[in-house]
């Protein structure tokens, strides 16, 4: 089987195994599909002849290609489980679609078409084979290409002259607090340095993400009948309204772009008698990061005044922290990545990612990690596409890390 067949065949049986996290649930892994897919890697590592192949009680994966220069960096490549919940099907169904010009039906039953004037970032790849879903759910390429760009690295190390240890590690529910790589034990993944394949189109380049937070505020009013409530009644769910007006509404994700950090009010949930919101919290800067936090103490207080029988409490929760402090301090991995792509005649297009990776986890534990492309587009849509020469590219530009890795 030839690479790109290889790299294909991968993506389909791997995206055939349904493996959506579940955000309301708090096992990890949080889906029995991810569990399923970890043991399928499993066996496929252990065929492939990996050393200390373990899956542990959360599904976390680990194993490592033993290489033959000792005397080089240990690589490590990390790729999520997981897809998201977008509130589409959770069952992906590939396909390969020629793009000539024309819209591509993704769907003829459900007349779901990925429409040029809607997406002309497809018009690049005029020509080419484009791997796309069937409109009902996501593709799954985040991140699925990942794990098949990293599984098909394992079966073409060995044609390399040499290389050095190349560890591996899967983990689930990425995308609902990059839970599995905060429970990783290190000790099973100990590489000098390592890299995230997610999301991105070709030559996209992470070294810097989010600082994060997650906020829950509890708002406690007093309930009342309605024929004796004045005076007396307090509204949970008007006290949470209320505290979501002392925020700018143009600090808000549909409302900023590049470095521009936001707030987030995802959920509310209330009765008569307690309203519980969830606010998420992003900011490249560490100092406007903690300014945010102090806004949500700020505006707290002012509730309380407000409403001096009701009750308001919180509780912040720091999800992760900006890659970019730990890769200041150990610029190998970015040097290694930038040498690949010049030599691969690939253009890179170095972006701040409003968003976070497993790599800011391990980067905040000890191991720089930054990210690169898998070529695709649109994730977490149901228009989600991956140019077959570009999911390639990722290919190569793993190949050739670990190949400068053991020749420099």
């Amino acid at each position: 089987m030839d690479v790109q067949k290889e790299l294909i065949s991968r993506f389909f049986r791997y995206a055939a195994v349904e493996s959506q996290s579940n955000g309301r649930s708090q096992s990890l892994p949080s889906s029995s599909g991810q569990a399923a897919l970890a043991a399928l890697l499993v066996d496929e590592m252990r065929a492939l002849g990996l050393a200390d192949v373990i899956i542990d009680e959360h599904a976390i994966v680990t194993g490592v290609k033993r290489g033959n220069r000792p005397e080089v960096p240990a690589i490590g490549f990390i790729a999520h489980l997981d897809t998201v919940d977008v509130g589409l099907s959770p069952f992906v169904r590939p396909q390969i679609l020629r793009f000539e010009g024309e819209d591509l039906c993704l769907n003829h039953q459900a007349d779901i078409w990925l429409r040029v004037a809607e997406h002309p970032e497809i018009l690049e790849w005029m020509g080419e084979d484009i791997i796309v879903g069937d409109g009902t759910s996501v593709l799954g390429a985040d991140n699925k290409a990942a794990i098949a760009v990293t599984m098909t690295l394992l079966t073409q190390l060995d044609q390399q002259v040499g290389h050095g240890d190349v560890f591996i590690a899967f983990v689930p529910d990425e995308e609902i607090g990059l839970r599995g790589a905060k429970a990783m034990d290190l000790s099973r993944f100990p590489c000098d340095f390592a890299y995230t394949i997610d999301c991105c189109e070709l030559g996209e380049v992470v070294l810097e993400t989010f600082n994060a937070a997650s906020c829950e505020i509890v708002f406690n009013g007093v309930s009342a009948h309605p024929m004796a409530a004045k005076g007396t009644l307090v509204n949970p769910l008007l006290m949470a309204m209320d505290f979501i007006s002392h925020f700018d509404r143009k600090e808000t994700p549909e409302c900023t772009e590049d470095r521009e950090g936001f707030f987030w009010f995802k959920d509310l949930i209330a009765n008569d008698s307690e309203a519980r919101l969830t606010a998420l919290m992003r900011d490249f800067d560490t100092d406007g990061f903690n300014l945010r936090k102090r806004r949500i103490a700020e505006v707290a207080e002012r509730m309380r005044f407000r409403y001096p029988t009701g009750n308001v409490r919180y509780q912040v929760t720091d999800t992760y922290r900006n890659i970019s402090t730990s890769l200041a301090r150990d610029d190998r991995a970015v040097a290694l990545l930038f040498k690949a792509m010049e030599e691969l005649g690939i253009e890179k297009k170095v972006i701040p990612m409003r968003g976070g990776t497993d790599g800011a986890v391990l980067s905040a534990r000890g191991i720089p990690t930054p990210n690169f492309f898998t070529g695709a587009y649109n994730f977490h849509s149901r228009y989600e596409f991956l140019p077959v020469p570009a999911f390639e590219r990722s290919l190569e530009v793993a190949l050739k890390i670990c190949q400068l890795a053991a020749t420099n």
